[in-house]
C-alpha cells in the first residue's frame, strides 16, 4: 500500500511516501491558503497512486487546525486520511538534515519532508503490514 505522509504548515508542508514498509522525503509544497494545499496533495496522492494519508498533529494550539485539515482533505480525496502524533518531529528531522550533509540552504528546505518522514515511518513501525 503506498501511503502519503504529511507535515502540516500554514506556509509549506513537507510530504513524504512510503510503499512498504519505509517512509522516504518526497518533497516540500508551498501553499497560500487551505484549499491550495488541499489541492496539491489532491496531485500528489493522483501521481504517486497513495491509497492513504498520514497528516502529523502536534500537541498545543496548532492541534485542532491539523485535524480540520485531515478532515477536509479526506472529504476532497477519497481515500482515508489518518492522523498520527508528531512530538519531537521538527527536532529530529533538523538532526536528520544535519546528518544528511546537504548543503545549509537545501537542508533548511528539506526539514519538512524529513518530519513527514518521521511521522510516516513512525506510523508504519506501529503499525507494521496493516497499513
Amino acid at each position: 500500500m503506498i501511503i502519503l505522509g504529511v507535515d502540516y504548515g500554514r506556509s509549506k508542508m513537507g510530504l513524504s511516501l512510503s510503499s512498504g514498509n519505509i517512509a522516504f522525503p518526497l518533497k516540500v509544497i508551498r501553499v497560500s491558503s487551505q484549499q491550495n494545499a488541499i489541492e496539491e496533495i489532491q496531485k500528489v496522492v493522483k501521481e504517486e497512486n497513495a491509497e492513504k494519508v498520514v497528516v502529523g498533529i502536534s500537541e498545543g494550539k496548532m492541534a485542532d487546525e491539523e485535524i480540520k485539515f485531515s478532515k477536509d482533505l479526506e472529504k476532497v480525496l477519497g481515500v482515508k486520511v489518518e492522523t498520527w502524533d508528531e512530538t519531537l518531529s521538527t527536532q529530529d528531522a533538523q538532526e536528520l538534515s544535519l546528518s544528511a550533509q546537504l548543503p545549509q540552504k537545501r537542508r533548511k528546505e528539506m526539514e519538512d519532508a524529513f518530519s513527514s518522514t518521521l511521522v510516516l515511518q513512525s506510523y508504519l513501525d506501529a503499525h507494521g503490514t496493516e497499513s
